[in-house]
């Protein structure tokens, strides 16, 4: 199986596992199944570290490549497809980085790990993450 994990569920994942549901851990952990980031995970945990708003133990570009390649998470970069599918969606969530990672999911058909409600309002297969 693959999956993409929302922004927030990745970094549970790495922090606060507890908060994840045994499903969901399941899933990450299965050597049978592909987990996903998007570089727009990456992206919106640079600028939330930059901004004061998210500790981390080191500098985002060390972080965050040094755990994909630990848990040999697969990245999923920003296409224009994705881009531009991103743009057309509607305006059910105002989070561009939520609206990226929907986008991608829609287009690459994959389910998305989230615990975030409003994406149950886009045609998208869902993950409850807790």
């Amino acid at each position: 199986m693959k999956a993409l994990l929302d922004t927030h569920c990745w970094l549970w994942w790495l922090t606060e596992p507890e908060k994840l549901s045994d499903k969901v851990i399941g899933i990450i952990e299965s050597p049978d199944n592909e987990i996903f980031i998007s570089s727009a995970s990456s992206w919106e945990i640079a600028i939330k570290y930059a901004s004061g708003k998210l500790p981390l133990p080191e500098k985002p570009e060390y972080y965050i490549m040094s755990r994909l390649q630990r848990d040999g998470f697969m990245s999923l970069k920003i296409e224009h497809i994705h881009a531009l599918k991103a743009g057309a969606l509607p305006l059910h969530h105002n989070d561009p980085f939520d609206r990226m990672l929907i986008a991608q999911a829609q287009v690459e058909k994959i389910p998305i790990i989230t615990s975030d409600k409003k994406f149950s309002m886009y045609d998208v297969e869902l993950i409850q993450a807790r």
